[in-house]
């Protein structure tokens, strides 16, 4: 399979994901629909015995057969979740999320990556935020048992994607103080950003993309409520046993 191109994986759909991304998530919608892949759990998609039966061909089919089966071109018919994408462009309450969260002040954003770690477990969080600091915006101790670490963080109110060079710089900020990096924004991360905050010999650095930063603040009832929305369902076939 051919590598698709840095400058292609890197365009932007919305402010919290690549048009690839949207593209691919709408592949899966379709393959599921149409019988090729199952998603047997969270975040897992297998391929089917009628996806490997499949030919080219059929698969260039699968797309209409779905639309004309569930109207997919004229009404929403699927839901939309972490795995299947919206059935238009329209937003949804994470690019409202990351709308507002765009109107903040950069060390507001900092406040709130501050607010998020201590939530989140983390104790002695500070927001350093010193110029010249090699971009480390604070730095907290996360503790694990009889044991704990010292966290240093780097939050940045982005659109676009990350680069690689960002995290080199951020690493090299981090290299002599600690072993345990986080870079938190708003935008996504570059490929190359994801292989270099992994890289082997180098201390690794923990990423949260815009998507996961709206997901931990709806965990933490940080600026995001959830309403429950009661349904109600008739039995008609209750009434027949009366």
């Amino acid at each position: 399979m051919q590598a698709i191109p840095e400058s292609v994986q890197n365009v932007m759909h919305t402010q919290r994901q690549t048009k690839l991304s949207y593209n691919l998530a709408w592949a899966k919608t379709y393959l599921g629909k149409g019988g090729a892949l199952e998603n047997t759990s969270y975040g897992v998609w297998a391929i089917t015995e009628k996806g490997r039966s499949l030919s080219e061909q059929d698969v260039k089919q699968i797309p209409s057969e779905v639309r004309k089966r569930y109207r997919l071109d004229k009404a929403p018919a699927v839901k939309a979740t972490d795995e299947q994408p919206l059935e238009s462009d329209s937003k949804d309450w994470k690019d409202d999320l990351l709308s507002a969260i765009a109107t903040i002040k950069p060390d507001a954003f900092e406040r709130l990556a501050q607010r998020i770690l201590r939530e989140s477990g983390f104790v002695k969080v500070e927001v350093t935020g010193r110029s010249g600091d090699g971009g480390i915006d604070g730095v907290g101790v996360l503790r694990m048992s009889l044991l704990s670490f010292q966290v240093y963080y780097q939050c940045k109110k982005y659109k676009g994607s990350v680069s690689a060079g960002a995290i080199r710089d951020f690493r090299g900020a981090m290299v002599g103080r600690t072993d345990k990096g986080l870079f938190v924004t708003t935008g996504t991360f570059t490929a190359d950003a994801k292989r270099e905050a992994t890289r082997d010999g180098a201390p690794a650095i923990d990423l949260v993309d815009g998507d996961q930063l709206c997901d931990l603040l709806k965990s933490l009832k940080l600026g995001v409520a959830t309403r429950m929305v009661e349904a109600v369902e008739i039995d008609a076939e209750w009434f027949l046993r009366i």
